[in-house]
């Protein structure tokens, strides 16, 4: 299961894509997760202070 990133809670601190093991987080005004790079680790959703990153149903 990938991640999504809600671009308008994201306020692009980076904090997710520092932990991501798999570089599926890139850099913009609000980052965004590669679905198809993404291994379903959830381990950028625990580091986000915003809450902005959640499973894709």
């Amino acid at each position: 299961m990938a991640y999504k990133i809600s671009p308008d809670i994201c306020v692009a601190c980076g904090s997710c894509q520092s932990v991501c093991p798999s570089g599926a987080i890139s850099e913009g005004d609000a980052y965004s997760i590669d679905p198809n790079v993404c291994i379903g680790c959830g381990a950028c959703a625990d580091a986000c202070p915003m809450g902005a990153i959640s499973a894709e149903e």
